[in-house]
């Protein structure tokens, strides 16, 4: 059994499974130069002493795409999908080492579409940063996968990101009702150059950074679903 289908088994049975030495260490360092240079250059961040993000980030710096989607990553999501998979979003998060902000316990329960349609099984629509936000049907949340670049060494002091393994076999769950007398909670530290493979219906959260070391992640999720009538998913991008 290969590394990939290995993991393919844990993301399936846990929600969750981290490869380490997905890229390079030189692979990584253009990476970070490219987003660096494209950000000196031009405002493309939402930013704070909490957070730095990208939205769109592959839109935004296209010349990312190519450092990003390596023969080893496109090898790792052809075992992931039996159809033609796209990217449906892409999210450049920097916790910057003096951060205290955390995120708490949650499921990835919206997508980003291109317009507000009238259509069934489709609901919670938000619009927010000029972008249109909603809870698609259950088979679509089933079909994403989420990989999370790491472009950092991750540790649980430095927000690696705390699941709950299982998780996203129960559907849509509250958070609030999580029973810890039953439920565990996994830490997922990721080495820098590696990757963390999620579904978005995976229950998880973050800490506050504590040990003062950044912690910058390419966030893409990807899919093999078109969306209903003529809804479109707003970063769709073929691979």
């Amino acid at each position: 059994m290969n590394q990939n289908t290995t993991h393919i088994n844990s993301l399936n049975k846990n929600g969750f499974a981290v490869l380490d030495n997905m890229y390079l260490d030189s692979e990584i360092a253009k990476v970070i130069d490219c987003i660096e240079k494209a950000t000196a250059e031009q405002e493309l961040a939402e930013s704070s002493k909490n957070l730095f993000a990208i939205r769109q980030v592959i839109t935004k710096i296209p010349a990312l795409k190519p450092l990003v989607f390596t023969k080893k990553l496109h090898e790792l999501l052809a075992t992931l999908f039996d159809a033609p998979y796209f990217l449906t979003k892409a999210i450049y998060f920097d916790k910057p080492s003096e951060s205290n902000w955390f995120v708490a316990y949650h499921q990835d329960l919206s997508i980003s579409v291109d317009r507000k349609e009238d259509v069934s099984n489709y609901k919670n629509w938000t619009f927010k940063k000029g972008q249109f936000g909603v809870q698609p049907p259950l088979t679509i949340l089933e079909n994403i996968v989420t990989i999370r670049v790491h472009l950092d060494k991750t540790e649980k002091e430095n927000g690696a990101l705390k699941l709950i393994p299982n998780s996203h076999l129960k559907g849509i769950f509250r958070p609030e009702t999580i029973d810890w007398k039953t439920e565990t909670e996994h830490i997922c530290e990721v080495e820098k150059g590696g990757v963390m493979l999620m579904k978005p219906l995976t229950l998880h959260a973050s800490n506050r950074t504590t040990n003062h070391k950044q912690r910058r992640v390419l966030h893409l999720e990807f899919s093999s679903k078109q969306l209903a009538k003529s809804m479109h998913w707003l970063e769709y991008c073929e691979l």
